[in-house]
């Protein structure tokens, strides 16, 4: 059964950076893309970032520059580190494989707020 969790949310003031971890149990992790999407209060699903199995990166224009997506093939782990957060990346933040399914995360919060 694949399962995806993350970590690493909390509340921030702007400014602070925050680094989420989204753990994924499935075979042959390394050959799947991953992505981090996000929901804020009140508007659409965004997607923040996706990595490739080959690790080649792409991002939302909101973020570019202050995000960074990576793995770890032998952890199965993907990360999101967040830098110079400010208060419109507030938002739960999930991240997604899909394979002949659609698999997600529970979510982690992430509150920029002073």
């Amino acid at each position: 059964q694949v399962q995806l969790v993350e970590s690493g949310g909390g509340l921030v003031q702007p400014g602070a950076s925050l680094r989420l971890s989204c753990v994924v149990s499935i075979s042959f992790f390394s050959i799947y893309s991953v992505s981090w999407y996000r929901t804020a209060p009140g508007k659409q699903r965004e997607l923040v970032a996706v990595i490739g199995s080959g690790g080649n990166t792409n991002y939302a224009d909101s973020v570019k520059g202050r995000f960074t997506i990576s793995r770890d093939n032998t952890k199965k782990t993907v990360y999101l580190q967040m830098n110079n957060l400010k208060p419109e990346d507030t938002a739960v933040y999930y991240c997604n494989l899909v394979t002949v399914k659609d698999y997600w995360g529970q979510g982690t919060q992430v509150t920029v707020s002073s």
